[in-house]
This record gives structure tokens, C-alpha cells and sequence, in this order.
């Protein structure tokens, strides 16, 4: 993990890799109860039995459930000591070339895009590829916006 004293430390690494994070599992139980709390039940998420005859072979995660965790996994890639808010200002660019097969295993790769001034506070953009282990495609990119106030 990097850590950050300040926004403006942040900000020397724009344009740059600044970390990895660790292996996130994802399993049946996880897509099942995301499917609970969004009412998405369709087959391809929640049936094995009929995904496993479908056209991935198996249940595959909601897109959304990925992109979900981009937050869990950017908690592990970077911090900054000195900001009393992390404000999430939104996500641009979102796709998901790939499908999450259950069970997977899920690593955010993240770069710095931009950090601006906005406000009381910075503009931090992140872009993410969320990667599957196994896998050459990823299963999500993202341009994600957070507010960090001082």
C-alpha cells in the first residue's frame, strides 16, 4: 500500500501505476446476496444448474457487483493521512469487456489519472482495471472521481 502524507504528494504520481491490490474472492454466496439486495435474480447470477448449460459455462457476477468493489480494492492499493473526508464524486467510462466466471478471484490495477482543485477540496481520479485471475481480459474498467477534503 502507498501512502500519502498530503493530496499535493498524491498528486506527484499522476500519469503513474500506483499499486496493485491483493486477490478479492468472489463466490456464489457473494453473487447471491448481491442479487438479494439489488432484486437482479436473473438465471445467469443465481442458477448453476442452468448457467452451466449457458453460454459461460457457469454463473458470472453482475457487472455491477464488480464494479462495487472498485472501492474495496482501492482501500488496499493507497491512503492519504491527511484528509479528514473521501467524498465519492462518481465514475466515468465504465465497461466490462469480460465476465466474471463464479468462483473468481478479483485484483484492482490503478493509476492516477488527475488530481484538480474543486472547491474545498481535490478531484482525485483513479483509473481502474479490475482484472480476473486467470483471465486476459479484465472484467471492468473504470474512471473513478472522489472528492478528498483537507
Amino acid at each position: 500500500m502507498r501512502v500519502y502524507e498530503t493530496v499535493s504528494d498524491l498528486a506527484a504520481d499522476v500519469g503513474a501505476e500506483i499499486g496493485v491490490s491483493g486477490w478479492v474472492d468472489v463466490s456464489q454466496k457473494v453473487v447471491d446476496a448481491f442479487a438479494d439486495a439489488t432484486g437482479d435474480r436473473q438465471w445467469i447470477h443465481v442458477d448453476p444448474e442452468r448457467a452451466a448449460r449457458g453460454p459461460y459455462g457457469a454463473t458470472i457476477a453482475h457487472g455491477y457487483l464488480t464494479l462495487s468493489l472498485v472501492p474495496v480494492l482501492l482501500m488496499e492499493v493507497y491512503t492519504v493521512t491527511d484528509v479528514s473526508s473521501v467524498i465519492n464524486y462518481g465514475a466515468d467510462g465504465v465497461r466490462f469487456p469480460a465476465p466474471v466466471r463464479i468462483p473468481a478471484r478479483l485484483r484492482g490495477r490503478v493509476t492516477l489519472a488527475s488530481v484538480e482543485p474543486s472547491g474545498a477540496g481535490q478531484r482525485v481520479v483513479f483509473a481502474v482495471t479490475v482484472e480476473v485471475e486467470g483471465e486476459s481480459k479484465p472484467a471492468c474498467v473504470v474512471r473513478v472521481t472522489y472528492l478528498m477534503i483537507p
